[in-house]
């Protein structure tokens, strides 16, 4: 029998080395929470041969987590597609929370998009404009599955101005393990349709607001793909 070859660092490095062409690029942001999870599976296998393979596989789900693969976005013009991997738990018309835009609710239809842990965290500009602000909102933290966690939970919210007078809104929401919103985006920034912008944390929800005359076409339990599922079209003429 050949001996049993020690459990060490290096052969978690010689690991992640055989399956980098397996995985896709890596978000810069998961960098931190990577090597967290690789230093965690060397202390682990210094306890034991069998808790260091358990923190190398964590570290490999880190690291699947973290991926940031390219995506073919739709050269077809007057679309919104989507912002996040995940599944659709609702689409049509919405009122929308009050501190979407200034303390008043309005008349808009909206797509609601959840994230489990094993979907693709980085979100994409659905529709080509100028960020108009950005909006932080704190919150609470339920499951983001839930309809309530629109209203209630820690939220960011972006204002696009499509054309003059026609805005789209994509909220990212925290959910129940998912406590960290990041988003690069600065006011009056011009952004491009499938543009990455920012990324939620550990299972998360995106919401998008756009005017009823749009032409919603996606149902509910369907699922997307960010950057490249079409969500909608409109025709700027009848938008304003």
């Amino acid at each position: 029998m050949s001996e049993k070859k020690p459990f060490s660092f290096k052969n978690i490095v010689n690991q992640l080395e055989d399956l980098k062409n397996f995985f896709p690029p890596i978000n810069t942001a998961g960098y931190p929470f990577i090597i967290l999870f690789a230093s965690f599976a060397l202390i682990l296998s210094l306890i034991s041969d069998f808790l260091g393979w358990i923190g190398v596989i964590l570290t490999l789900w880190c690291v699947y987590f973290f991926r940031d693969p390219e995506r073919v976005i739709p050269e077809k013009k007057n679309i919104l597609v989507s912002p996040a991997d995940g599944k659709f738990l609702f689409a049509g018309p919405s009122k929308s929370p009050e501190n979407l835009s200034d303390n008043k609710q309005l008349d808009l239809n909206k797509i609601s998009i959840f994230m489990n842990v094993f979907d693709v965290h980085v979100n994409r500009i659905p529709v080509s404009g100028k960020v108009i602000w950005l909006k932080y909102v704190p919150g609470t933290f339920f499951n983001a599955s839930l309809d309530k966690s629109s209203e209630d939970n820690e939220r960011m919210i972006v204002k696009v101005e499509v054309s003059k007078g026609v805005f789209v809104y994509v909220v990212q929401i925290a959910g129940l393990i998912a406590r960290r919103i990041k988003c690069d985006l600065t006011e009056n920034e011009s952004v491009t349709i499938g543009q990455r912008y920012g990324l939620i944390r550990f299972g998360s929800r995106v919401d998008v607001y756009f005017p009823k005359n749009f032409n919603i076409l996606v149902n509910k339990g369907q699922t997307s793909v960010s950057g490249e599922t079409i969500l909608a079209d409109f025709n700027l003429t009848k938008s304003k």
